[in-house]
């Protein structure tokens, strides 16, 4: 059997198993995510209470979460359209809350807290008026983009890690995320920014 013989067997192979899934099944990618987006109220107060330790493993099973619900679906054929939008949904609202409340705590610098959230902001903002304009909006996620989840996932745990189950010495390792974060925080919200006004402005010019 051929390569692309094989390919073939294992996508309509999947398509199989995804027609025999019961609704919970198809619908589980899109629950992993919704528990992610209950998870915030919880992390935030887990924080305020100083309760870091358990901060950090409700945050390390949702930023796992994040990728299992992916993985879930994209092996088994069940993206959905809610899927595409729930799941960044999700990874923002928990990023940008455990951002804030950190920087609340005097655990995050001022400036990093403010260039998540404005990103974030930005990035809405954006997505809105490129729906509003277009109507032709899709949650297709860049590759810096993902970097960027990955990088603040990474620090928030290393910070959550440090607070609340004593690790005395990061090795620069903290400081160099942070630089990472922010490196990736500006070219992923530029980037998106100038994706979107080039379409706009194409949208607009071919009217």
């Amino acid at each position: 059997m051929g390569v692309a013989a094989r390919r073939e067997w294992r996508h309509r192979d999947r398509h199989a198993l995804t027609a025999r899934h019961s609704p919970f099944v198809t619908a589980l990618p899109n629950l992993i995510s919704l528990a992610r987006l209950l998870a915030v109220p919880l992390a935030i107060w887990l924080i305020l209470q100083d309760r870091y330790g358990t901060a950090f493993w409700v945050f390390a099973a949702a930023g796992a979460s994040d990728a299992l619900d992916g993985f879930i679906a994209k092996q088994f054929g069940l993206r959905t359209v809610l899927g595409g939008f729930l799941d960044p949904l999700a990874d923002k609202a928990l990023l940008m809350s455990v951002y804030v409340t950190l920087g609340y705590r005097g655990q995050v610098d001022t400036w990093l807290v403010i260039l998540v959230v404005s990103r974030d902001v930005l990035i809405i903002g954006g997505a809105i008026l490129y729906q509003t304009v277009t109507q032709s909006l899709t949650m297709q996620p860049l590759l810096i983009s993902k970097i960027n989840t990955a990088a603040q996932i990474t620090l928030a745990v290393l910070l959550l890690a440090k607070l609340g189950l004593g690790m005395a010495h990061d090795y620069g390792i903290i400081d160099a995320m942070v630089a990472i974060v922010a490196a990736t925080t500006v070219l992923s919200g530029g980037a998106y920014v100038a994706i979107w006004g080039w379409r706009i402005f194409r949208t607009q010019d071919t009217r």
